[in-house]
């Protein structure tokens, strides 16, 4: 079969590169060029499944056939055995498609991601890409806020609130100049959704945020992204360059009198950042330290003016909705949990990647049969979903549906999604004390229970370790304060890991107390 013109598709997200991608791109390009077999090499995204990673996929007529994890070594074997046209190999997965991990989402969000070249604009425009902005701008304003009110989407970094009002409050607020803010600064633990959109599809955030814009009147946008994510930072503004070079942001976009001016400012690297007020605070070159409320952003945010502050997925949800209609979006889901969420496994776990499904699978579900138990073979004995603030679940509770409201109601918080596995070998005292020490380090300082709540907190963890059982109704009580005083969510929702560890696994702190006195 001749090789002439057969792509081989190598990613270039943060994931892959971190395992060798780089150097498994070179390998294939040297070992075609020493075969004299022509082939085209696209860095395409994560497909993620971070386990196969590096994934090399070649397209084939029957489809694109996958193999993985391939490493340099493994390079002339491949080509030995025929690759290129989809031959046998120890490393061959078949149709990446049909792979069940894949197979089994429901990707709306994740559309492209892993399949297109991140940085093409042709590939965007040829996968749908810019169909809701060109939609968009045939409807007024209003019409525009209306569709995202009707899809009953939810911000999905973690308060859920509906971004459809959000953007209607923005666009009622009278103002001579309006912002989008997209938060990107993604810290909580086991979560790289935003990382994979913003480095794997980036146009599709930059598509989100220019409808946003339409939707309420703003001129300029900025995209506020953790120092942690290079590559992100890299790709955004390549993306944004060629979106300017081709109308499709800047002055008249696509002809229109609409105008948008967006532009990616890197983050100072405190997890505080990610609430919107002391994000925005920021933003405008100071301290990253939680504004009271009122005003709201919305009415009151970026330079005191009106801003509409979402997170990444919430944005790069927009353009489907848009394209494909309020009605086909909130045709996924459950209750008021309507449309899908990126869910991201990590920790603990044999198959660590991201899922995106429809509200109303469960917990249990995405563990086993997404993510195939704990790497360590043993069981798992706590789950903690939502980012370092949120509760540790018992397996009493893995049947909850991934739904807000389910959530809610057995004390738990989806977030933004993450969730971080723990086998039966974990100390959950040992992760009590790490949620109070983690906002000690993290609050802004703003106000006291925080500030000072959480210092107390660890100190009264020690000592419940040191064998003063009776020390933990001190540390309810502390916990109480926090929630109940605290200015934002970082000091009010400390207490909610501690408490759930408290609650769900008191023989702990017995344990430690115990092991103690012996």
């Amino acid at each position: 079969m001749s090789t002439a013109g057969i792509t081989v598709y190598v990613p270039r997200d943060s994931t892959a590169l971190a395992l060798g991608a780089n150097e498994v791109a070179a390998a294939i390009v040297a070992e075609a060029g020493k075969r004299g077999q022509e082939i085209t090499l696209v860095r395409n995204g994560s497909r993620g499944m971070f386990w196969l990673e590096p994934l090399v996929e070649v397209l084939t007529a029957a489809g694109r056939i996958g193999y993985g994890p391939v490493e340099p070594d493994d390079v002339a074997g491949l080509f030995d055995a025929g690759f290129l046209a989809g031959g046998q190999h120890r490393h061959a997965l078949g149709l990446v498609e049909e792979i069940p991990y894949l197979k089994k989402q429901e990707r709306l969000t994740f559309a492209r991601v892993g399949i297109t070249d991140p940085l093409s604009l042709e590939d965007y425009l040829a996968h749908e890409g810019y169909a809701g902005l060109r939609r968009a701008l045939t409807l007024s304003s209003a019409e525009v806020v209306q569709e995202v009110l009707e899809s009953g989407l939810r911000g999905r970094g973690g308060a859920a609130f509906p971004t459809g009002i959000k953007w209607k409050t923005v666009a009622d607020t009278q103002a001579a100049q309006k912002y989008i803010v997209c938060n990107a600064d993604e810290g909580d633990s086991g979560t790289f959704s935003d990382r994979m959109v913003m480095e794997d599809d980036p146009f599709m955030l930059i598509e989100g945020m220019t409808i946003a814009a339409l939707a309420v009147g703003a001129t300029r946008g900025y995209i506020y992204v953790r120092s942690e994510y290079p590559h992100a930072i890299v790709a955004l503004n390549q993306a944004i360059v060629t979106a300017n070079s081709q109308n499709y942001l800047g002055e008249n976009i696509l002809g229109s009198p609409h105008s948008f001016h967006l532009e990616v400012r890197k983050g100072a690297g405190a997890y505080i950042c990610g609430e919107e007020t002391a994000l925005l605070e920021s933003l405008e070159g100071k301290r990253g330290v939680v504004r009271a409320k009122p005003p709201l952003p919305a009415i009151e945010g970026l330079f005191g003016k009106p801003t509409v502050i979402n997170n990444v997925i919430s944005l790069a949800s927009v353009p489907i909705i848009l394209a494909r209609g309020a009605a086909f979006y909130k045709n996924y889901g459950m209750g008021r949990s309507l449309g899908t969420l990126p869910m991201q496994l990590a920790g603990n776990i044999k198959y660590g990647g991201l899922v995106e499904k429809a509200f109303g699978v469960t917990l249990r579900e995405m563990l086993l049969d997404f993510g195939g138990g704990t790497a360590s073979g043993k069981s798992i004995r706590a789950v903690q979903v939502g980012g370092p603030l949120g509760p540790y679940l018992p397996e009493s509770l893995f049947d909850t549906k991934l739904d807000y409201e389910a959530f809610a109601a057995v004390g738990g918080m989806l977030g933004h999604g993450g969730i971080v596995v723990f086998d039966d070998s974990v100390d959950m005292a040992k992760q009590a004390r790490y949620a109070m020490e983690f906002c000690a380090v993290e609050s802004c300082g703003k106000c006291t229970p925080c500030r000072i709540g959480s210092t107390r907190g660890v100190e009264v963890i020690d000592k419940i370790a040191a064998g003063q059982v009776h020390e933990i109704h001190l540390l309810r009580d502390l916990c109480d304060t926090m929630i109940n005083g605290s200015l934002c969510a970082m000091g009010s929702m400390t207490p909610l890991p501690v408490l759930s560890a408290l609650d769900h696994f008191p023989e702990d702190f017995a344990s430690s107390a115990a092991d103690k006195a012996a």
